[in-house]
């Protein structure tokens, strides 16, 4: 059960991804507010040196590497945290993996992979803690898409087709578990600065971000902090009114 301090209470998390960029910030922002963290990632030492970084801060934080694709691992890594710390009441989603080439050059193995991490993962994740939210009448779910989902782009019709699944998949959550205390809502990034964005960058897939934050029309790259706070405020109880919502955090990218 959660446990109510004179400022806020505390709740149990898992954010998904939470060994770098979006998701370490996220962690790192809910570990702040006084949340348990369970930090899950495909990279373990990722995933475990972020949660020793928290628990240094005074925090209470795990770690377990999983593969969001593999709903037996994802069951296991939500029974630790479980286990550890109670019922998840808040799930951040922010696992996920990109890929673009031609439309006639994707194979159904790379269409298949980033539909069962980016997509896939989601519904195991946010699946394997719906129960735990419904039982105690409150929860908060928010997922991280994509403003190319919204607005399409070339040469990543997989990835566009994940992340808009994704936005999809929140809308239907949220109207189905709203009567419950539940919120899910999504936020679809555009350019963030992150280990992935500076990936795609050296494989010549985008400009350089300083190139990219020169055409936002708030003239910066987006930072993984940028992200997180807008998640940070949607798992509070403050924000209990929206649901459903594809929370924008793009600097103009998209309006």
């Amino acid at each position: 059960m959660p446990t109510t301090t004179a400022t806020a209470t505390i709740r149990t998390s898992v954010v998904t991804g939470g060994g770098s960029g979006i998701g370490q910030s996220v962690a790192e922002h809910l570990a702040a507010a006084g949340h348990r963290v369970g930090v899950l990632d495909q990279n373990a030492d990722a995933a475990e040196k972020v949660a020793a970084d928290l628990r240094a801060s005074g925090a209470e934080a795990l770690a377990q590497a999983v593969d969001v694709s593999d709903r037996t691992a994802v069951e296991k890594a939500m029974g630790v945290v479980r286990e550890r710390f109670g019922p998840i009441e808040i799930l951040v989603t922010s696992a996920g993996i990109e890929s673009q080439m031609p439309y006639p050059e994707i194979a159904q193995d790379e269409w298949d992979r980033i539909i069962a991490v980016n997509l896939t993962g989601t519904f195991n994740c946010t699946q394997s803690v719906i129960g735990d939210m419904q039982a105690g009448q409150w929860g908060r779910i928010v997922t991280i898409s994509s403003s190319s989902a919204q607005s399409g782009a070339p040469e990543r019709a997989h990835y566009v087709a994940s992340k808009g699944g994704v936005i999809g998949l929140t809308k239907a959550l949220a109207f189905e578990y709203a009567p419950h205390g539940i919120t899910v809502n999504t936020i679809p990034p555009s350019i963030i600065a992150t280990p992935m964005a500076e990936k795609a960058v050296e494989a010549g897939l985008v400009p350089a971000i300083e190139d990219l934050a020169a055409m936002t029309p708030v003239r910066r790259a987006g930072l993984p902090g940028d992200v997180a706070a807008a998640a940070a405020f949607l798992c509070s109880d403050q924000a209990g009114f929206i649901t459903g919502q594809a929370i924008g955090v793009n600097g103009g990218w998209y309006i």
